[in-house]
């Protein structure tokens, strides 16, 4: 069952506790087999400051031709049988941090339960934060470029949590106390989604040199950078993963699922729906060796 955001926003403005309720209950989508929100136990071993960048729609040749990726690529390590999960933009951000499209095949709002990474890391009492571009404290309601379909985190229990915040903290929090995850979502232009691959080029040789010369990146952290969709039909997008001793490529089969779980491990938080079952890179990030 579909439900649009003008429908969540009258229902949470007449009982916002019954009805929203009653709404997530009966917009939430089938859950496909084996890709339920019941937990599995995580890898032992440290937490680690973890960087998340999604950008959009592009293929992996596109993005690897534009000369500050490919720089990356050449510098630290990328995957290159990475995939997405098809089209369109939103189960793909739905499975990267819940490990689950939930069934979904639209950008439309769907309430659904109270999972995903960032639900985890909160009960964990590990900081997190969503950085946005364009968002002006409301999840719902923010003006361009923010995109509500590419803010996976309000979707989990039809809530905007208070760790989603304007992605202008994110410099003032790299240069003092960054939280364990960081997600990070570029607007609607510098994603690449409206103005091209160029353009959110320029936009990551701004952005990753503020993360990779924080203080928590050059300790512990990793960067994953990676695109929701190919947008050429073939699957296939870059995943880039920026981490002091990593260099190389990466070639086993990946997806959005292996990312999930791979945040999950670092986190040391319970894998999700079928990141359970997925490829981590976990091992690879503890040798500091892509294979």
């Amino acid at each position: 069952m579909l439900c649009d955001i003008t429908t969540v926003r009258r229902v949470r403005a007449v009982v916002p506790v019954l009805l929203a309720f009653a709404v997530a209950t009966a917009c939430q989508p089938a859950v496909q087999g084996g890709t339920g929100s019941t937990a599995s136990v995580s890898p032992t071993g440290p937490s680690r400051h973890v960087f998340v960048i999604v950008l959009e729609n592009t293929p992996y040749q596109l993005a690897l031709a534009q000369p500050y990726i490919s720089s990356l690529a050449d510098r630290y390590a990328v995957a290159s049988n990475y995939h997405d999960l098809g089209e369109p933009s939103l189960p793909n951000y739905l499975a990267m941090t819940s490990g689950s499209t939930w069934g979904i095949s639209d950008n439309e709002f769907h309430p659904l339960p109270a999972t995903g990474i960032g639900n985890q890391l909160t009960s964990a009492g590990l900081s997190w934060k969503a950085y946005m571009e364009g968002f002006t404290g409301d999840c719902f309601d923010s003006p361009y470029p923010y995109a509500l379909k590419h803010n996976p985190f309000p979707y989990y229990g039809d809530v905007c949590p208070p760790n989603v915040v304007p992605m202008t903290d994110l410099v003032t929090d790299l240069n003092s106390n960054p939280p364990w995850m960081s997600w990070i979502t570029p607007g609607l232009c510098n994603d690449g989604h409206d103005c091209g691959v160029r353009t959110a080029d320029r936009w990551l040789s701004e952005v990753v040199p503020q993360i990779t010369s924080s203080s928590a990146w050059k300790k512990d952290g990793v960067l994953f950078i990676t695109w929701d969709e190919s947008s050429a039909g073939d699957s296939r997008v870059p995943l880039l993963v920026v981490a002091p001793k990593m260099k190389g490529e990466i070639t086993m089969r990946l997806d959005h699922y292996s990312l999930s779980a791979t945040v999950s491990d670092l986190l040391h938080v319970p894998r999700l729906g079928q990141a359970k079952q997925a490829t981590s890179l976990t091992r690879q990030l503890q040798a500091g060796r892509p294979s």
